[in-house]
């Protein structure tokens, strides 16, 4: 059972206290199934990239067995191609309720999975989940596309859309690079993922116009950063440039602009991009500013909050929610695990398309 001396790396400053670490743990404990899914919440939908956020916050916070049954959930769900579906039912992972096949969701698990790892030092699991990952990065490459981005999905009749998203990509990028690291871990190189990785990085980095425009989303803005493909001062300069557009003092991050609206999820990612640039002081007050959507009772946050309205918006507590605020505080107190996997300093880089040949 989750105890205050279990959460202790947990604890920040105006975020959250022993307690309130624990109850947030055990409110994502509550919404979890025996079978090891992690839906939003309960009678919602789950979906893979969501469900592995809430895993690794509770490897953060010490609750290996559930995260670990969490990781044994994709696996036994995996399609034969590598996917998994966009979306399930609450209840019944036979109820798919949409049969997309979205490649950052796919790619996703890579980074829990050699989170874990890390957390748990269990060879055993990173053997188990190999051949896991390793399809479903070929399935992800699969819809590499010639100038390095990634194409969104597969169709539910199995059609490609090749048209790339930022923010999806560039969550790629730090799954590729996860993937790489449990390569190398499994001494198993994997040339072309190397390949993949480098020609990503460098699509993200000085070809804009080969993604949609989706300029609006806060997401697109910072998680070029989160996602290791943009670095040092051309990092800096990106979140300089959007900070006026996107963050509301005092009450956290806008999803969408000029919506009055904003949310907790991307509050959190943005304070966990402004760790890895070593801006801890702001971190931390972007943390604190989401602190109005904390639920006293369950330890979840709503999330999101409409403020012309002074309104939660939607009216739901999410466990992707919860599980973000929790791995941006890991970070933040120094979790070994989670700092590894976000500041990338470990994890293996890719090669430079310019110096080797194209992706396939």
């Amino acid at each position: 059972m989750t105890s205050p001396e279990r959460t202790e790396h947990l604890v920040l400053p105006g975020v959250l206290t022993a307690d309130q670490a624990v109850a947030t743990v055990r409110g994502i404990l509550a919404v979890q199934r025996e079978d090891g899914a992690i839906p939003w919440f309960r009678g919602h939908h789950l979906d893979p990239w969501d469900h592995t956020e809430a895993a690794m916050a509770l490897d953060a916070a010490g609750e290996h067995a559930a995260a670990e049954r969490a990781y044994d959930w994709l696996v036994r769900h995996q399609n034969p191609d590598g996917s998994w579906y966009a979306a399930y039912a609450d209840g019944d992972p036979h109820d798919v309720t949409d049969r997309g096949r979205e490649t950052n969701f796919c790619a996703y698990l890579a980074v829990g999975v050699w989170h874990h790892y890390l957390s748990t030092g269990d060879e055993a699991f990173l053997d188990r989940m190999w051949p896991a990952v390793a399809a479903a990065v070929e399935f992800v490459l699969g819809l590499q596309q010639p100038g390095g981005q990634i194409g969104w999905k597969r169709e539910p009749d199995g059609t490609p859309v090749t048209d790339a998203l930022l923010t999806g990509s560039s969550s790629i990028h730090q799954a590729l690079r996860c993937a790489l690291a449990i390569a190398e871990q499994r001494e198993e190189p994997q040339p072309d993922w190397e390949l993949a990785a480098g020609a990503l990085a460098h699509a993200i980095r000085h070809h804009p116009e080969r993604f949609l425009d989706k300029d609006r989303y806060s997401m697109d803005w910072y998680y070029p950063v989160l996602g290791g493909a943009l670095t040092g001062v051309a990092a800096k300069s990106r979140i300089e440039e959007g900070w006026e557009r996107f963050v509301v003092p005092g009450l956290g991050v806008r999803c969408v602009v000029p919506n009055p609206w904003v949310t907790g999820g991307e509050s959190a990612e943005l304070a966990l991009a402004l760790w890895v640039l070593g801006e801890s002081d702001r971190a931390l007050d972007i943390l604190q500013s989401i602190q109005h959507l904390r639920d006293p009772e369950s330890g979840l946050y709503w999330t999101g909050y409409v403020f012309d309205d002074k309104a939660i918006w939607p009216e739901e507590l999410t466990t992707w929610t919860a599980g973000s605020l929790l791995l941006a505080v890991a970070a933040l107190g120094g979790d070994e695990a989670t700092c590894a996997v976000f500041s990338g300093e470990r994890l293996p880089r890719g090669l430079d398309p310019d110096c080797c040949a194209p992706p396939r």
